[in-house]
């Protein structure tokens, strides 16, 4: 995590070149300016915004490009060849007298020798490590996908605390209303009013702030959660009173979407596919087992005078070294096997993630076309009916030709089925979030 200078190393380390008082009085200050605008001129939260701060604050995007850097210069590295190794040493010096010009065979010795690993592995270590760092920019797109979709949840539910408190404190004055006039009644005993109808009314009011209470706790945890994604002065912000007509606009067309043909250009399935590329590179590799492992060495001896002053001859040795791999049953046979099964279970993999993002999305779209009925039938047919309902029972009750609690009852299943209609556009854009995530495309290459 980056070091965040703080105002003492500014400073020189002296904090009373800003003195505490001036910082809270200026927030304070900040505070106050923003709760005194209008309500239509206080800063709100974009969901496009938020979004946006979200994928760039991602800390786990920044991981990925670690690991992909990570492996390209492990792909780098593995496709050259080990280092030399040098010896250094003294043969065949004779242990009685130490006498290096004694023996004739007495040499000092230097030698270098290299070593050629087995068949084509430092060309298939490279190509796996190579195509192990493509699977992180897929990763990465699907990690901005899923962002996108988990805020874009957040700030759902937001909208939804945010829209039902508003239409909670908007019908209090007519529940505040009732309560006046059976309040009235009761006291002029000039109507039908009674005893219990005030303290229905007084009831239903407080029904209704516990009510309100709920809400504002959602939408406090929520704003909590969403924290996590961007920064905490933002995620404090009133979301926009309008969810984006992407979401909300009919889905035409889109069960093409779920088909396998087109699943497999997630960006979830690429990263599988590119890492199924990644053991299949692993199957050849672990088969190079079955080759010889070449080495060639070099060495030179220098050779000391004879005891009678005589120059010997240096002496200079070459040759090749591989092993043989024999018994290959116990190792190289279930190593070869071992990466078979895992390039398989990639494979079956890949099968599943396809089937559930599928049944996933095609849930999806059920759920949405149901909605969809329902918040047509809610807005065209039901929640008309329960207002003329609402309105013929206070009307009966004014006449005295009604009864309080049904006047009552009826505009708190009113606003209850107004609340309703508010979660299910809610829900449906969710859904239609979810989709988007489910169906998501990644037809380019990513590069690196």
């Amino acid at each position: 995590m980056p070091h965040k200078i703080s105002a003492s190393e500014k400073n020189g380390g002296d904090m009373s070149l800003i003195p505490l008082a001036q910082i809270t009085n200026a927030m304070i200050l900040s505070a106050l300016l923003a709760l005194s605008l209008p309500t239509w001129a206080r800063p709100t939260l974009d969901l496009r915004k938020a979004v946006e701060e979200a994928v760039k604050n991602d800390p786990w995007l920044q991981k990925s490009t670690l690991f992909q850097q990570a492996f390209i210069d492990e792909s780098v590295a593995g496709g050259t060849l080990p280092d030399p190794r040098v010896t250094l040493g003294a043969a065949n010096l004779p242990v009685d007298t130490l006498d290096f010009g004694q023996e004739g065979m007495t040499q000092a010795t230097i030698g270098v020798t290299q070593t050629f690993p087995r068949g084509e592995s430092r060309r298939l270590s490279s190509a796996a490590n190579s195509s192990r760092a493509a699977v992180e920019a897929f990763r990465r797109q699907d990690r901005r996908a899923r962002v996108k979709e988990t805020v874009t949840l957040l700030w759902l539910e937001l909208w939804e605390s945010q829209q039902s408190i508003q239409l909670i404190d908007e019908n209090r004055g007519l529940f505040e209303q009732l309560a006046d006039v059976a309040e009235a009644g009761y006291a002029a005993a000039t109507s039908g009013s009674r005893q219990q109808d005030v303290i229905r009314a007084s009831l239903e009011i407080t029904r209704l702030e516990d009510r309100v209470t709920r809400l504002e706790q959602t939408r406090a945890s929520r704003q909590e959660a969403l924290a996590e994604w961007i920064p905490p002065v933002q995620a404090m912000l009133p979301v926009t009173s309008d969810v984006p007509e992407s979401l909300l606009s009919p889905l035409a067309g889109e069960t093409q979407k779920t088909s396998p043909a087109a699943l497999v250009h997630h960006p979830a399935v690429r990263a599988t596919d590119q890492l199924i590329d990644t053991q299949a590179i692993k199957v050849d590799l672990a088969r190079q087992a079955y080759q010889p492992e070449w080495s060639v060495f070099a060495r030179y001896g220098y050779r000391d005078r004879t005891p009678g002053g005589e120059a010997r001859s240096d002496l200079f040795s070459v040759g090749i070294g591989f092993d043989v791999p024999l018994f290959t049953g116990p190792r190289q046979d279930r190593q070869v096997g071992a990466s078979l099964a895992r390039l398989e279970a990639a494979k079956t993999d890949r099968s599943l993630q396809i089937r559930r993002l599928r049944a996933n999305a095609r849930s999806s779209l059920s759920v949405i076309a149901h909605l969809d009925e329902r918040i047509a039938l809610y807005r065209d047919d039901l929640l008309p009916r329960m207002e003329e309902q609402a309105s013929a029972a206070l009307t009966s009750y004014d006449n005295d030709a009604g009864d309080f609690a049904e006047a009552v009852r009826a505009r708190i299943a009113e606003l209850n089925a107004r609340i309703e209609l508010i979660e299910m556009q809610a829900e449906r854009a969710r859904q239609v979030a979810a989709f988007n995530y489910l169906t998501a495309s990644s037809d380019d290459i990513p590069t690196y």
